[in-house]
């Protein structure tokens, strides 16, 4: 009878407890450090330090002076939060910053450039990084510029405007030969130049721009770097010219109906996005609202075809829920058919408010062109797209290959790449709606045999069971098309082990201004696995 009373007595305090150090973790460091002072050991030099640098608990064994590893390599590490150090730069990485070393402990410095001596403030610190804030530049690259965008800092769209567009191709080019070499084991020197457009501004053909603020104050712009604070702005150098003076039209009328702008922490409001693609056969305008009505929305249609006669459609979407999707499912055509054309190349694609499309056509060409030309179609070749998506390049294939097959998980995507086919008069191509993983095995049962087998997968990568099949199906060519070159370099390197050579890679930079890079590889079985 005493167990059964004193065991749920324990328990009950050891849980509250644990609540208590959960809620006020000061209250375990100030106790951890009197008991370790009475028995002659304090446990750190300053314990209040470590919850203010990491944010995460520390382990504590009361009276023993010992903390977790985690905890210990911070207090460990040779800078501290609020330090001042020099750091020469060396690298650049995965979002632009500038890597550099203290005592050979990693230390990140955003807007710093590889070349450059800088004086930092240390304002975070991991076990194995921490990061820096530029104070000033010592020793400067002789590439560096000042940034022409007045916003360039606050709003969190580009990270390279600091550096002359030959050094970004640089830069880039250096990112994807690391990750081939340090990630992909293989010769960083297969990777050639990054390809680069004529002009790299002014490229972007769709634009999202968040709308917060209160009512009476509305704000329209960018997010900050790295939360989503709205920087107040309608002019991007990076955009179309069409998108800014969409977003100028949109934001004035927004004021002039005293529109109520939606509010991400509360979850009321009405106005959340603004959305702008320029087509070829006109210009698309995309109202986002929480609500299942837009206030003025016969105003709206009047304002916007007054003041910008290239509108060819208007259409308000209904996204009610607390997320960070920008599109709900529900759309409302104000004006027009809801859709616009665009083309890449001589291929026409018909883009409604969900469809996706490359943001940068010119470049979006030079990265196809690229994928065509490693894919080395003849005219009697069976080709297989294991993420074919909208079908935008399996028509680029379609065009010198016999047989195309696209196989897209996403039903809509397959639904509009059927489209596309017809739209564009391409009869030999075959669109499936399955997991690639799955549905190439099936393939093979059933006797196709395909020379190419092409990648264009999202960020991840590729699931491995869709590499396996893949080679399981012993095609002579694997062209990869990838928006990651880290996960490319990973899936590459397990290619390697199914009997593919890498031979090339081909940077190709889609959204200059920005740390951001594609890339297209070539893979070839070798020929002994032949």
């Amino acid at each position: 009878a005493g167990m059964l009373i004193t065991v749920p007595i324990i328990v009950f305090c050891s849980t509250l407890f644990a609540r208590i150090i959960n809620k006020f973790p000061a209250i375990l460091w100030a106790g951890g450090a009197l008991l370790g002072w009475v028995a002659g050991e304090m446990i750190v030099e300053d314990p209040l330090l470590v919850p203010y640098i990491q944010g995460e608990e520390l382990l504590v064994k009361v009276g023993s002076g010992t903390v977790s590893k985690k905890q210990q390599a911070i207090l460990n590490a040779p800078v501290k939060l609020g330090d001042e150090v020099l750091v020469t730069i060396h690298g650049i990485g995965s979002s632009g910053e500038g890597v550099g070393r203290v005592d050979d402990f990693t230390v990140f410095v955003p807007f710093a450039l590889p070349g450059e001596t800088v004086k930092v403030v240390i304002n975070m610190v991991k076990k194995t990084y921490a990061t820096g804030r530029l104070l000033e530049i010592v020793t400067m690259a002789p590439n560096r510029i000042d940034a022409s965008c007045e916003l360039y800092g606050f709003c969190g769209g580009c990270q390279l405007q600091h550096i002359t567009y030959e050094g970004q191709l640089s830069l880039k080019t250096q990112k994807v030969k690391d990750v081939i070499e340090r990630i992909g084991h293989q010769n960083p020197d297969l990777v050639k130049p990054a390809l680069g457009p004529k002009e790299p501004w002014a490229y972007r053909n769709k634009m999202q721009m968040p709308v917060g603020g209160t009512k009476g104050d509305i704000q329209m712009g960018f997010y900050a770097m790295g939360s989503h604070d709205i920087v107040q702005g309608t002019n991007c150098p990076i955009q179309d010219e069409g998108n800014n003076i969409i977003a100028q039209a949109c934001y004035q009328i927004a004021k002039e109906f005293d529109m109520e702008p939606y509010d991400e922490h509360t979850g009321k409001g009405v106005l959340r996005h603004i959305i702008g693609r320029i087509g070829q056969s006109g210009w698309m305008i995309i109202l986002v609202t929480a609500t299942e009505q837009l206030p003025y929305k016969e105003k709206w249609v009047e304002k916007l075809t007054q003041r910008i006669p290239q509108v060819e459609t208007i259409v308000h979407n209904v996204n009610g829920k607390c997320t960070n999707v920008i599109l709900g499912p529900k759309n409302n055509i104000l004006y027009g058919d809801g859709t616009i054309t665009d083309h890449i190349k001589d291929l026409q694609f018909t883009l409604s408010p969900h469809s996706f499309f490359q943001v940068n056509p010119e470049q979006t060409t030079v990265l196809y062109d690229q994928a065509l030309e490693y894919a080395d179609l003849k005219g009697d070749e069976t080709v297989i797209d294991a993420y074919c998506g909208t079908g935008t390049i399996s028509l680029f294939l379609a065009h010198k290959a016999k047989h195309v097959i696209g196989i897209e998980i996403v039903e809509p995507a397959i639904i509009n790449a059927r489209e596309n086919a017809q739209r564009n008069g391409y009869d030999n191509t075959e669109f499936i709606v399955a997991d690639a993983a799955v549905e190439m095995p099936k393939l093979y049962k059933t006797g196709v045999r395909p020379d190419v087998i092409v990648f264009d997968p999202i960020r991840a990568g590729c699931k491995e069971e869709v590499l396996t099949s893949a080679a399981g199906m012993e095609p002579k060519r694997i062209v990869y098309v990838s928006c990651n070159p880290a996960t490319m370099a990973r899936d590459i390197e397990i290619l390697t082990h199914y009997g593919y050579e890498l031979q090339e890679v081909q940077p190709v930079d889609m959204f200059p201004m920005t740390a951001h890079v594609e890339a297209v590889a070539l893979l070839t079985r070798n020929e002994v696995t032949q």
